[in-house]
């Protein structure tokens, strides 16, 4: 794998459900903007040719919550930044960054990806 992401690949965040207290999720259950910021880089597992339910099992043992998916193209369409930043325990982990030179996404690229995210799980 290298940081070439094709702009169908999708992009997999866990999220806390909307069950749990806190900030994540609208009233009317809709996934918040303030659940793509993050001050380190969005932590996101990228797709690459894997099957969703193959990615959701995964990601289901170390995360609780829920699962939302978006495209690459989702990200170039807000000039935000998708970078392979593969970890030590995770060779798909990849971070979502606002610019080249700025990590954190600004409100307009995290209510553009908050309206575009698909779930993928959600735990009840």
């Amino acid at each position: 794998m290298d940081n070439t992401f094709d702009d169908s690949e999708r992009l997999y965040r866990a999220v806390y459900p909307p069950s749990h207290p806190g900030m994540f999720w609208k009233k009317d259950g809709r996934i918040s903007p303030s659940a793509f910021a993050d001050p380190r880089g969005l932590s996101v597992e990228r797709g690459i040719y894997r099957k969703s339910e193959e990615i959701v099992k995964k990601m289901k043992k170390t995360f609780s919550g829920c699962i939302v998916s978006f495209s690459a193209v989702n990200c170039r369409d807000v000039d935000a930044v998708v970078k392979y930043l593969p970890s030590k325990d995770n060779a798909y982990h990849s971070e979502v960054h606002g610019s080249d030179t700025v990590v954190l996404l600004s409100k307009s690229q995290r209510f553009h990806l908050a309206e575009v995210a698909n779930e993928e799980y959600m735990e009840e």
